[in-house]
């Protein structure tokens, strides 16, 4: 029970919702205590769900308070959160976040998910029902982000920082979601305004950003999606099973130099070069497009890493005619260059970006197997650190998503 998890069961047993169960097996520690409000210095040292129970109850001892003094895991998640209705995921780390998500689509619940850090926070509604039906269609964690960020890269509230506030207020909206879905407000809301769509969303908050809220449409399921697809590889029975490693799934990073120091560009560098017209190099954005909508630096070119790694050369496109380019085979469904790429002039450099500076140094060798290099000719290398870099060196205003 930290920053997300106390102001939003505060307003959920406020709002007099039934049952709330309560999972954390983490104890009360001073510096908790400027965010994770329904904590008090009397009870450091005492398991936080019963410390956060303690004083729920003083303000609505009439529902039920259900204590699972331990953490989630891939053994016991399902077990426990199959008789809620609706989950919130109010954690601070992408094993936690991914395990509640695989969890959620396996027993069918809607999942109100968000996360704070320094002064932003986002929040998404995920495996969402539909204002149509009541369906749940819409994306899952994985189907947002289908690739955990590297290890090193992952910071939490304790370690990174938060300001008490950013955390309450995204602790707040998770709880009016939580509460729109209960009540089935979307829908009543959907049928008096025409403006209001079936999409999901992803809004993002910025303490210092003007104006502070931002919503941004997200894609449906994605096809392929390890948890929610039409043939999902995660099921009841990995959960059961204990195979699921998610620690070693958000754990993996991309070896720090696939690229030598000549294919890369420093944040301060590339921001100099995309100043001079002689010198600006064309970007490729190899992020999914769900990402790339949030924030993208300008005049940036789209191709998520997904896509990447389809790319084949011509050769090799066609088992039946190994004579027959990709251009002349109308059955053939591999992903091709965009022309825009293949029509750049002659030496034109290019930059690749992503979040971190992972996927860009694979799709680099990707796109210099393709031939995309002109043989030596072209310099292509990628953004060192990704736009998590790009924040840190070049503009703090950066979405930090």
């Amino acid at each position: 029970m930290g920053g997300l998890g106390c102001p939003a069961a505060a307003y959920l047993a406020g709002a007099g919702v039934g049952t709330i169960g309560l999972v954390d097996g983490d104890t009360v520690e001073l510096s908790n205590l400027h965010r994770q409000i329904l904590h008090t210095t009397q009870r450091i040292g005492t398991p936080k769900v019963d410390s956060a129970i303690a004083q729920l109850r003083l303000s609505n001892p009439s529902i039920a308070y259900i204590a699972h003094r331990e953490n989630l895991t891939p053994t016991n998640a399902l077990e426990i959160l199959r008789p809620y209705q609706l989950i919130l995921d109010c954690t601070d780390h992408p094993t936690s976040r991914y395990l509640i998500s695989d969890a959620a689509v396996l027993t069918g619940k809607v999942l109100v998910s968000a996360s704070a850090l320094r002064t932003e926070g986002q929040l998404m509604v995920l495996n969402g029902p539909s204002l149509k039906d009541g369906a749940l269609t819409g994306p899952c964690y994985r189907c947002v982000f289908p690739n955990p960020p590297p290890a090193e890269s992952v910071v939490s509230c304790g370690d990174g920082g938060i300001l008490g506030p950013v955390v309450g207020v995204m602790g707040v909206l998770m709880a009016l979601e939580a509460i729109k879905i209960i009540a089935a407000g979307r829908e009543k809301m959907s049928a008096r305004d025409p403006l209001i769509d079936d999409q999901p969303r992803m809004m993002l908050f910025s303490a210092y950003g003007m104006p502070p809220f931002r919503s941004v449409r997200l894609r449906g399921k994605r096809p392929g999606c390890a948890a929610c697809s039409s043939m999902p590889t995660i099921t009841t029975e990995s959960f059961n099973s204990g195979s699921l490693d998610y620690a070693t799934f958000c754990g993996i990073s991309m070896p720090a130099n696939i690229l030598t120091e000549e294919e890369r560009l420093s944040p301060q560098v590339l921001e100099r070069y995309m100043q001079d017209q002689q010198r600006r190099p064309v970007l490729l954005d190899v992020r999914e497009k769900v990402q790339f909508d949030i924030c993208h630096l300008d005049g940036s070119i789209n191709i998520p890493y997904s896509t990447v790694e389809q790319l084949q050369l011509p050769g090799n496109a066609c088992e039946t005619n190994p004579n027959q380019t990709l251009d002349h085979n109308p059955a053939a469904t591999i992903p091709r260059l965009p022309a825009t790429l293949l029509d750049l002039p002659s030496g034109q450099s290019i930059s690749v970006v992503c979040r971190y500076g992972n996927d860009s140094q694979l799709a680099v060798k990707k796109f210099k197997d393709l031939g995309l290099d002109e043989k030596g000719k072209r310099w292509l290398g990628d953004l060192k650190g990704g736009l998590y870099a790009w924040k840190r060196d070049v503009d703090p205003e950066w979405p930090d998503y």
